[in-house]
């Protein structure tokens, strides 16, 4: 009998729990089992990349070069895998070369052997440099065909990205099927002509989210697929992937065998079994299967960070409206496939189109520059309304965007002074500035950790809250800690509780909330149009601004929105500063 084994790449580490954990997974969870993972035999093991860098440095106070490092240590025969965004690495906007460049070169000292590349709007110009940079250092380009269903999308269009995937450098051909958007017929046909027309191999991502990824995966094995995605099975299935230990015992004793030991796949499902209870607070309600994500599209990663935002901004009664959204707010942007950063646009597009209540009344700075084309082209034309609130003129971007970009990191080391000399802390503060820096300022400092799951113990509450802001008259208001976590509570002056607020993020200062007397100077109060914090202050007491002008951009949901003045006048006083925290409604700058 001829034998062609399956190989495996395991995603425990990286799109697992971010499918199911909304990425909180720390390096301290993953060390102990890293030497029975090498074991195996995987094909690779994913571990890097995705939201698992920005997540390190914004929640864990984790350095995401040291996780790489301190893994490999452990872990020398396992190939490692990394996710890169092409020309957005793992940030959410385009850098210039020299970033992207650096950037690769940093990922291999510490580790990375496979880079799966691809770019959210399968406009190859964007992956051009990193692939090239791959290739330069010897290591493995993975190029990826975002796969997606849509009326501009079909076999011949992908087959013809799978050529030029070949034909930039690639080593192996990924279909990444990021929202579990494949069906049995469409997987076996794409991987069939894929497999005719292409001479590299192909390696299979895709989610478990619809229901239909079991028969998918036999489809494509059935078809000669190389390499599959899969997950430890208490981290896989829902808006996870397929689980490890049903492939392998299923393809046992057939041409297809994989070769792994189910025995020892056993214990390293133990171990995760028991580390996933750590993280309950950031499991998803997601559990099961969801036909209707074949209409919304939204991918595996993106649901649990979705709901863990609503959640956070007291609305998550509104995902059900927010998943409706999404893919009205798709087509309007001409169809780009889901998938970071592009996911993470629509996404939170839809999300302010719910919570303002009225479709673009704010519209955030990355929906505007992806309008314009400059994250690359858009598969479809974009809408009329929509076209018509982002520009005057229509023009877009054509070139390749990163062509308009000055070199970058000349700026970073001068911005960062001797402060910071390394070439990782400088990359750090190159992808995400602000939250880098807050980092820097706690890296090595002990962090709370996880709660562990709910039980039937008593509730415990800080013993004397302490008054965080002022409140309407007749109220105060006081920050709370219960089982660990920080609530903001509204309390009556006769002892009766008000409204208590969503859980305040971890670190984050209580949101701010004005007092009557700071806005009632005869001046007009600007109110804040959704929860976020203060990103920059774009104005100074004093200043005349006019009805429209930019007062304050606000970042919410990892994305930027400008706040305009509500009439023309004088700043009178600004309530908030940069780092604040603030809820719909609270005021923010007093125009007179």
């Amino acid at each position: 009998m001829e034998t062609n084994p399956l190989k495996i790449t395991e995603l425990v580490l990286r799109d697992a729990h971010q499918s199911l954990l909304a990425t909180r997974m720390r390096t301290e969870d993953m060390l102990p089992i890293a030497e029975k993972l090498d074991q195996v035999g995987f094909f690779s093991l994913e571990m890097w990349g995705g939201a698992t860098f920005d997540t390190c440095i914004r929640f864990l106070n984790e350095d995401p070069w040291e996780r790489s490092r301190a893994l490999k240590k452990k872990m020398p025969n396992t190939p490692f895998q990394m996710l890169l965004r092409g020309q957005n690495a793992v940030g959410y906007r385009h850098y210039a070369d020299d970033i992207v460049e650096r950037f690769v070169k940093q990922s291999v000292d510490v580790g990375i052997n496979i880079f799966r590349i691809f770019d959210a709007l399968n406009d190859y110009r964007n992956i051009e440099t990193a692939v090239n940079t791959v290739k330069k250092c010897g290591e493995t380009v993975e190029g990826c065909i975002s796969y997606t269903v849509s009326p501009v999308h079909n076999i011949d269009l992908y087959l013809k990205m799978g050529k030029r995937l070949e034909e930039m450098g690639s080593d192996i051909i990924c279909i990444k099927d990021m929202a579990g958007l494949l069906t049995p017929d469409v997987t076996k046909t794409l991987v069939t002509e894929l497999k005719k027309n292409i001479k590299l191999p192909i390696h299979l991502h895709t989610h478990a989210t619809t229901g239909l990824v079991g028969m998918n995966m036999q489809c494509a094995i059935e078809a000669g697929v190389d390499m599959v995605d899969t997950a430890i099975s208490c981290l896989s299935m829902g808006t996870s992937h397929y689980a490890t230990e049903c492939l392998v015992a299923a393809l046992k004793d057939t041409p297809r065998d994989t070769g792994l030991d189910l025995n020892l796949l056993e214990e390293i499902n133990d171990y995760f079994t028991e580390v996933k209870k750590n993280y309950a607070e950031f499991e998803s309600d997601f559990k099961s299967v969801d036909i209707n994500i074949l209409k919304s599209q939204i991918p595996g990663g993106m649901i649990s960070n979705m709901e863990n935002q609503l959640r956070e901004q007291n609305a998550l009664d509104k995902l059900d409206e927010v998943l409706k959204e999404v893919p009205r707010v798709r087509k309007d942007m001409g169809y780009p496939p889901l998938v970071t950063p592009t996911s993470q646009i629509v996404g939170s597009q839809a999300t302010l189109n719910v919570l303002t209540g009225e479709r673009y009344k704010i519209i955030t700075k990355e929906t505007r520059q992806c309008v314009l084309g400059n994250y690359g082209k858009l598969p479809a034309p974009i809408s009329e309304e929509l076209m018509s609130k982002v520009s005057e003129d229509g023009k877009v971007t054509d070139c390749r965007p990163a062509d308009l970009l000055e070199p970058e990191w000349d700026t970073v080391c001068k911005e960062l002074g001797d402060a910071h000399t390394s070439e990782e802390d400088r990359l750090t503060y190159a992808l995400f500035p602000k939250v880098a820096l807050k980092f820097f300022e706690t890296r090595g400092k002990p962090q709370p950790k996880p709660a562990p799951a709910p039980s039937s113990a008593p509730v415990a509450a800080s013993a004397s809250p302490v008054p965080t802001a002022s409140a309407p008259a007749g109220s105060a208001v006081y920050s709370v800690r219960v089982n660990g976590k920080d609530y903001t509570v509204e309390v009556s002056t006769g002892g009766a509780t008000g409204t208590t607020r969503a859980p305040a993020p971890a670190a984050a200062a209580p949101a701010p909330i004005a007092t009557p007397a700071a806005s009632s100077a005869g001046g007009s109060p600007l109110l804040a149009p959704l929860p976020g914090a203060i990103f920059s202050m774009r104005c100074t007491e004093g200043d005349a601004v006019n009805e429209g002008d930019t007062v304050l951009v606000m970042e919410s949901m990892k994305m930027e929105s400008e706040v305009t003045a509500h009439q023309s006048g004088t700043i009178q006083s600004i309530l908030v500063k940069e780092g604040d925290s603030v809820q719909t409604g609270d005021e923010l700058v007093v125009i007179g």
